[in-house]
C-alpha cells in the first residue's frame, strides 16, 4: 500500500472511531484504536494477552539456577549396607 492510501485508510479509522465512542460502543472503539496504533507501528505499547504460564501465584519469583560447573551428585546406593555382617 502506498502512504497515501494508509494515510486515507487511518483518517477512514479513526472517523468511524469516533462514531463508535460517540454511540457508546466502546469495545468497537477500542478495537479500532488498537488497528490505528498497529497501523502506524505504536502497537508495542499495547497491552495484550499474556503468554501462557505467566498468570498466577507465584510467577514473580525467579528460577533458581545451579551454580557454572556444578555437578549434580550421584544418587547413594541403599544396598552397599545390607551387604555387611552386623559383629
Amino acid at each position: 500500500m502506498s502512504s497515501r492510501t494508509n494515510l486515507q485508510r487511518l483518517q477512514a479509522l479513526e472517523k468511524e472511531m469516533d462514531a463508535a465512542a460517540a454511540d457508546f460502543d466502546f469495545e468497537k472503539a477500542a478495537a479500532l484504536r488498537d488497528e490505528i496504533a498497529r497501523l502506524k507501528g505504536e502497537a508495542d505499547g499495547i497491552v495484550g494477552r499474556a503468554p501462557p504460564g505467566q498468570i498466577g501465584l507465584g510467577t514473580d519469583q525467579p528460577v533458581r539456577e545451579p551454580p557454572k560447573n556444578w555437578v549434580k551428585p550421584k544418587k547413594p546406593d541403599f544396598l552397599i549396607g545390607a551387604n555387611k555382617k552386623k559383629r
